[in-house]
């Protein structure tokens, strides 16, 4: 009988291997910093260029982190490279995803489920919606965006389900694969997965006149921007700013996707920049935060709207009637504005306490955000922090699912938004405490 040989496994594959089963162990502690690749490539008796190859191939599996001019250090392999609310342990409490909620919500809905079951249009409920929303749902949002600054008519407003889906449907209906989108340097980790869905270019600008020189080189389509509460970091772009990048947008013909997820917790703030820029703006936001996650409602305003509404045929259809009919029941009757008031006012308290607890440290927030950045020493390794803050049931985020530059800076993200008052401040008190221990030991 014919014997088969046995299938021979490249050396670089058996490094591969062995380096991540140690780490897979715990023989590398989380942060810890690996042989450079020339240490590796001696060690191990590889050429540099395999040395190389191996490292790339344990990034690709998350069980390293390059960091240029630093080195590659080790993950935590129980943290997601993503933000998933889902992953977090279900006795954790969660600093890394927002889903703000004030007492007395489950009790509207309770009540509004009520009103609607008496409604006259109930059977209308059972069959598909237009794709944009029926027209007295749009007027709705078209008149909730006027409260917040933005004029629009319903006619440019189309409802979808939830701010994912709005800047899904936006970018399938105006970009193409490999179109160039320029990006902060920290954004969005949703925009993030769509572009790489996608096959969007991402270009990341650190300000204005980065974005005007990465403009004249290359052949940028879009900007995706958050000018009013940027997540992760609170900004809010003045308006000088605001016109400068509407006129770099005119200049360059490009499409700014203007995200308002967060918007609507400043007040006060400069116009939307698809109110300076009409012609070349699609605004997207929802009412998942400012009312709940789980409503999935949200909207796209729009000067050309057919493209977006073919998007949403191809995806979803039609928003469900029955999540719809309640969002807009709640801002026709000024429950949205209610309750938007009243988590500006939870957000400032929540504020308050974290910048108690981080007094010294140099963190960034605005003063109705629900969230926090917290900038590390670059000596300081922010997986080693979420790893031990893990440990101690505490969820955090890294910089690692915001970053859009190579580099990845050393920072953690806090979200404020979804623990109770008396529970945050013990929360952040650990963390200050973690973070004082693993920085400075």
């Amino acid at each position: 009988m014919d014997t088969i040989a046995p299938m021979r496994i490249p050396r670089y594959k058996r490094v591969v291997d062995a380096l991540a089963a140690d780490i897979r162990a715990g023989r590398w502690a989380v942060g810890t910093r690996l042989p450079t690749h020339r240490e590796l490539a001696a060690r191990e008796g590889i050429a540099l260029v395999t040395a190389s190859r191996v490292y790339a191939e344990l990034a690709m599996m998350g069980l390293v982190t390059g960091e240029q001019g630093r080195g590659t250090f080790v993950r935590d392999v129980v943290q997601p490279q993503g933000i998933d609310q889902r992953s977090v342990a279900a006795d954790a409490v969660d600093l890394s995803f927002n889903y703000p909620t004030i007492p007395g919500q489950a009790d509207m809905l309770r009540q509004a489920l009520r009103e609607l079951a008496t409604a006259g249009d109930l059977d209308a409920f059972l069959h598909y919606q237009p794709h944009r929303g029926r027209a007295k749902d749009r007027a709705a949002v078209a008149s909730h965006l006027g409260r917040r600054g933005l004029t629009v008519t319903a006619e440019q407003v189309l409802i979808v389900s939830g701010s994912q889906h709005g800047l899904a449907t936006t970018v399938m209906a105006k970009l193409n694969h490999g179109d160039v989108v320029a990006v902060d340097p920290l954004t969005y980790p949703g925009f993030k997965v769509l572009a790489n869905s996608l096959g969007l270019e991402l270009l990341p600008f650190a300000d204005l006149d980065a974005l005007e020189q990465i403009c004249a080189k290359r052949a940028v389509r879009a900007i995706y921007t958050m000018p009013t509460m940027h997540n992760p970091l609170s900004r809010v772009l003045s308006r000088a700013a605001r016109d400068r990048l509407v006129a770099i947008a005119r200049r360059h013909e490009l499409l700014i996707i203007e995200d308002g997820s967060y918007a609507y917790l400043v007040e006060d703030a400069p116009p939307p920049l698809m109110k300076l820029a009409p012609e070349s703006t699609i605004y997207v936001s929802s009412l998942s935060k400012s009312v709940a996650t789980g409503l999935r409602i949200g909207f796209v305003a729009a000067t050309d709207t057919q493209p977006i509404e073919r998007a949403i045929r191809a995806t979803t259809w039609n928003t469900p009637a029955l999540n719809t009919a309640i969002a807009c029941r709640w801002l026709d009757d000024g429950t949205v504005d209610r309750l938007e008031a009243q988590k500006r006012t939870d957000a400032r308290m929540r504020q308050a306490i974290a910048r108690d607890v981080f007094d010294g440290l140099p963190f960034e927030a605005h003063p109705s955000s629900y969230f926090l950045w917290l900038p590390l020493p670059e000596s300081a390794r922010a997986d080693r922090i979420a790893a031990s803050l893990a440990r101690q049931h505490i969820a955090v985020s890294t910089a690692e699912p915001f970053a859009t530059t190579a580099h990845v800076p050393q920072a953690l993200r806090l979200a404020l938004g979804s623990i109770g008052l008396p529970e945050l401040r013990q929360t952040l008190t650990e963390v200050r405490r973690v973070v004082d221990e693993e920085t400075y030991r």
